[in-house]
């Protein structure tokens, strides 16, 4: 069998590549991604300087982030014509190494991808009400089978789930407020000065529905806005395994399910506090039967324009050979 054959990225393919990457949402923005290249590779590592100790411990959100971030390097490097060739977690004695990517034989990209390509700009998590309009049930099955094609499952909650659900995120969430260290980074994260280039800025914090339990409190001082109207569609993204491997893999279906979302016209947000507090996270696995480790609760649907999450310029992220 003839080994496949080597493509290679120009510098403004890379910086193309690159730039769609970072797009990739992140725990409160927090962008905990670096990246390493050569002429033959790029190399995704976790930047744990942007960690969140008191929100995610264990590093878990981290690890979707930069999930988020492959599965974006990987659309763009397809959409070129050229098949990423990705290993997760190659060096066992280098753990901030997630994953390395090469250039391989060029083919032409289908549709398909082409269409998640286009979306990566589009795509940004809207912290606002959504409308009442349901989500189609073929947007939905779509949705779906994007994750299942990353290896992930998103199965649809029922009304009594759902309710078990709810309570569950505000147990989750009282839990949260009464932690010091967690609203100290909270803050840290979501108030940031004008012009900076990561956290969450109050203009695109969102607001908080006296009714709508899917909405989180980003905003400067916890003013209830409007009701939200008829809960959105609620989904949880789950993996049949819980190591790193299994995280960065959720991380990728994530975004191609937030892509297809896009893609489709659909809003998209996180519902992260159940998943967020260890105990809350078990009683979750649970509900879900025990087979599926639940990754990241979303809420998708329809809604009006939100402002965008800044990023930081490529040298921030970009490490030398």
């Amino acid at each position: 069998m003839q080994p496949a054959a080597v493509a290679k990225l120009e510098p403004d393919q890379v910086e193309s590549v690159l730039r769609a990457a970072v797009l990739a949402p992140s725990t409160h923005n927090t962008q905990p991604w670096l990246f390493r290249c050569s002429p033959g590779a790029i190399e995704l590592h976790a930047d744990l300087t942007r960690a969140l100790p008191a929100t995610d411990p264990d590093r878990r959100e981290l690890l979707l982030s930069c999930g988020a971030a492959l599965f974006n390097l990987r659309t763009a490097i397809t959409a070129l014509g050229i098949h990423p060739a990705t290993v997760l977690l190659p060096r066992r004695e280098e753990p901030t190494l997630l994953a390395t990517v090469r250039p391989l034989a060029l083919r032409a990209p289908d549709a398909r991808v082409t269409r998640l390509a286009k979306a990566i700009p589009h795509r940004h998590t809207n912290r606002m009400p959504f409308t009442a309009t349901p989500v189609p049930g073929h947007l939905l099955a779509d949705l779906r089978r994007a994750a299942e094609v990353e290896h992930a499952w998103m199965p649809v909650l029922d009304q009594e789930q759902r309710d078990q659900l709810r309570s569950l995120a505000e147990k989750a969430h009282q839990v949260q407020v009464a932690d010091a260290e967690f609203l100290a980074e909270w803050r840290r994260w979501t108030r940031r000065t004008p012009g900076s280039r990561d956290g969450v800025p109050l203009a695109a914090a969102g607001v908080v529905s006296g009714e709508d339990w899917t909405l989180r409190d980003f905003g400067s001082n916890g003013a209830r806005g409007p009701a939200g109207g008829d809960e959105p569609l609620v989904v949880v993204l789950g993996s049949f395994g819980d190591q790193a491997v299994d995280r960065l893999r959720a991380g990728q279906a994530l975004q191609r399910v937030l892509l297809t979302a896009t893609a489709a016209g659909l809003d998209a947000s996180f519902i992260s506090q159940p998943v967020e507090v260890p105990e809350v996270r078990r009683e979750l696995h649970h509900l879900l039967g025990g087979g599926l480790w639940p990754q990241m609760i979303l809420r998708v649907g329809y809604g009006s324009p939100a402002s965008w999450t800044p990023r930081r310029p490529l040298r921030e992220v970009m490490v030398s050979v």
